[in-house]
């Protein structure tokens, strides 16, 4: 997120403009894809000038990558919802935060934003997740990767796939993939004594 001039971040009024342009992306994501989404279409349907713009953002991109940085705050590191033993005390996983707020949706279902967004969650979680596995397993590091990016791609695709289709049986069929990746996980996993 640009932090253009001295500006401060935490006065009500800027928090209410980027607000308000990152509100007018999401709005344009319903309607189009990201790549064909303009500054001047965000002022527009935000009802500011560029020159307000410019003021809190350097581009389109950098006011998605605030958008996401927002998706992906108070969620879970990836490893640890798919290997807490105790789902009540664990974080809160991505995809529950994606089906419980429609908010995001617009995030998911375009494929610049989700490719963007697969992105960032590789770059915050794809280390830790790959050491542990090979720390406490037999996987080899290009195993332990390739099973990094199946997961947070075969996740991406059954969110987007459950948006487009309205499902409503959401927790069933996380409880059921949840289940399926620890089992699997499982076998690679060295158990302590």
């Amino acid at each position: 997120m640009a932090n253009r001039g001295h500006t401060n971040p935490n006065d009500r009024r800027i928090r209410y403009t980027r607000s308000v342009i990152k509100q007018s992306l999401l709005e344009l994501l319903q309607e189009k894809p990201f790549e064909k989404i303009t500054v001047t279409e965000i002022c527009k349907v935000g009802d500011l000038n560029r020159g307000t713009f410019y003021l809190h953002y350097y581009d389109t991109w950098d006011v998605l990558d605030n958008l996401i940085t927002d998706a992906l705050s108070d969620t879970s590191d990836i490893i640890d919802h798919v290997l807490c033993p105790h789902r009540e005390v664990c974080g809160y996983p991505l995809c529950e935060k994606i089906q419980g707020n429609p908010t995001y949706h617009p995030l998911f279902l375009d494929e610049t934003a989700s490719s963007r967004m697969l992105n960032k969650i590789a770059e915050c979680s794809k280390e830790r997740f790959v050491t542990y596995l090979m720390d406490n397993s037999t996987l080899t590091q290009e195993q332990a990767e390739s099973i990094f990016y199946f997961q947070i791609h075969g996740c991406m695709t059954v969110n987007r796939m459950m948006l487009k289709n309205h499902c409503t049986d959401w927790q069933s069929i996380q409880a059921v993939i949840d289940q399926y990746i620890r089992g699997g996980l499982q076998q690679h996993l060295i158990t302590q004594k």
